[in-house]
């Protein structure tokens, strides 16, 4: 943590460790000149709320001849939520869905009990430089819904909430916040907020989630006189209202909602309240038993072994 002068703390002032519970560097990897940081899960925090995996994409350039291809793969007992700062994925699934995700729109694919997917750069794209910057986050069912049947639903930016005051301003991608309602539908209590701060810019976080946590995409934000850079998570204690702040600007992700009250295992691409589930999903990858993607059946990623 970065010293930043200040005047001495008087006798029972709060420190930022009053508020915070954890805070998160998450690992870095190149993936074909794309930088993925993986933030969730981790050895100390395996969920916030029903957030169970949580990859910050980018920001990059795909240089021409360079492309975002992540082939068919399966999921189970998870729902995958994309959303994009800058550029464009082509989504396709086993229901027969194809859509083209832009900034801002919401793609939600619940997997159940078992669906498979691929993620790529537009063909009509990759002739050209083009810009990546967003987030992929998975959330895992609740028990009563793990072996529900899959589905999938695309949400446009302009249908979504947004909200100003006090320098800040946001828009509500899932749950409820501020008096406001996203129409994404979940299956469990659950937080999805893109938060922008001006300069000097604050927001007042409630205590309505049971688990809350921010991801601090650009800038810097402050909290109980504490400053945080970027790619920090940082994991809120409950219970009390928090308030972020940012001197220079700030662009950050609040997420949370309500403990699932048990726990999930995850494998590879797959989550589930139980670990033999998870050996009947690799075994039915293994032996090609998952629904096949229309439109992108000539390649999928084998099983990784161990």
């Amino acid at each position: 943590m970065s010293f930043f002068p200040a005047n001495d703390p008087l006798p029972g002032d709060k420190f930022a460790c009053d508020a915070i519970e954890l805070m998160v560097i998450p690992n870095a990897k190149d993936i074909g000149g794309f930088e993925v940081r993986r933030a969730l899960p981790t050895a100390r925090r395996r969920l916030i709320g029903p957030f169970i995996f949580f990859d910050r994409m980018g920001p990059a350039i795909l240089r021409p001849g360079k492309a975002m291809d992540v082939r068919p793969h399966p999921h189970i007992g998870l729902a995958t939520l994309t959303y994009l700062f800058d550029g464009k994925i082509r989504h396709r699934d086993s229901l027969g869905t194809e859509m083209v995700i832009e900034p801002g729109d919401v793609n939600l694919m619940t997997a159940g009990r078992g669906i498979v997917h691929s993620e790529r750069t537009p063909e009509e794209l990759r002739g050209s430089p083009m810009s990546m910057s967003g987030l992929q986050t998975w959330i895992a069912l609740p028990e009563s819904h793990e072996e529900h049947a899959p589905a999938f639903e695309h949400t446009l930016r302009e249908v979504l909430p947004t909200f100003e005051a006090d320098g800040a301003s946001g828009r509500l991608v899932v749950g409820n916040f501020s008096g406001l309602h996203s129409p994404v539908p979940t299956a469990s209590d659950t937080l999805y907020v893109d938060v922008s701060l001006q300069r000097g810019g604050r927001i007042a976080i409630p205590a309505d989630s049971e688990e809350r946590a921010i991801y601090v995409l650009d800038g810097s934000v402050e909290i109980l006189g504490d400053r945080f850079p970027s790619d920090r998570l940082l994991v809120f204690r409950p219970g009390d209202e928090i308030v972020v702040s940012s001197v220079a600007g700030a662009h950050f992700m609040l997420f949370g909602g309500a403990s699932l009250g048990s726990p999930r295992y995850i494998w590879w691409n797959f989550v589930s309240s139980s670990k033999e589930r998870i050996e009947q999903a690799k075994e039915e990858w293994r032996t090609g038993r998952f629904d096949i993607v229309p439109g992108d059946e000539a390649e999928f990623i084998p099983l990784p072994e161990g």
